[in-house]
């Protein structure tokens, strides 16, 4: 009677947990995400902050007034105060992160040839986030009490669990531990992405100009930082192509409404 009893809580408490964890993505897809966003934002927010003490910052001017710019303009789409730091790095990464954090190496600055190749990165990085695909990965892989380990863990970065931790959160490379997205977490950003950078103005037709060059730039000798962990599909370049009908629909509806950034890279 006991163990009847016990296998009844126990599942009368999994289908609790099943029902509170389910969410839709903004794509419409259902996903089973149960970490308590608040402490995925704090993870992203301590990741950010160990970051910044561990990264020099860049105080190129024209570089900041250009990411700034950018960022801000995807940033009014999405609502809320977003932190946006470019790191004087080579490589060719961005990232956005839980909480409000988006970061763009100094070497993707010089990489892309306008405005809209930029958008098309940020926009694809806060496409994770709006996706809660931090979230969806931590509960799928560490579930509920591991994953509030990691709350903790993620303070001391260098740690086994503090590099699993940052690792989930999509900026893995930076503490010597890849988990890449996805492929379907990586195809759900690029069209939120594509989708949200037309809306806040900008030419999503550039996106395809933007893979292309980085598809070229990782053909060196040193890989793409932003590649290896994001990679990148021959069905990625199709897909945006066939989607950028609708965007552009949204980029004129922008227009419309007064949305025309113009952010000059220096």
């Amino acid at each position: 009677m006991l163990i009847q009893l016990c296998l009844k809580m126990c599942l009368l408490l999994l289908s609790v947990l099943f029902l509170t964890a389910c969410a839709t993505t903004p794509t419409g897809r259902t996903q089973l995400a149960f970490m308590p966003d608040a402490e995925v934002n704090n993870m992203g927010l301590q990741a950010f902050e160990n970051l910044k003490h561990e990264k020099p910052i860049s105080r190129n001017v024209q570089d900041n007034q250009f990411v700034h710019c950018v960022a801000s303009a995807i940033a009014r789409e999405v609502g809320g105060e977003w932190e946006v730091v470019v790191f004087e790095d080579p490589a060719l990464n961005a990232f956005a992160l839980p909480g409000g954090k988006i970061g763009v190496y100094a070497g993707l600055v010089n990489l892309v040839d306008n405005q809209d190749q930029l958008a098309t990165v940020i926009g694809h990085e806060v496409g994770h986030v709006l996706a809660r695909h931090s979230n969806e990965r931590l509960s799928q892989q560490l579930g509920a009490q591991a994953g509030i380990t990691l709350v903790q863990a993620i303070a001391a970065p260098q740690t086994a669990m503090g590099q699993t931790a940052v690792s989930l959160l999509g900026i893995g490379a930076e503490y010597g531990i890849i988990l890449p997205f996805s492929r379907l977490h990586e195809s759900e950003a690029d069209t939120i992405g594509l989708d949200l950078m037309a809306k806040a103005g900008f030419n999503p037709a550039e996106s395809v100009a933007l893979w292309l060059k980085m598809e070229q730039a990782s053909q060196g000798p040193r890989p793409v930082e932003f590649l290896s962990t994001h990679p990148s599909h021959t069905t990625r370049i199709k897909d945006l192509q066939a989607r950028i009908p609708k965007a552009q629909q949204l980029q004129q509806q922008a227009k419309a409404a007064g949305k025309n950034p113009h952010c000059v890279k220096g």
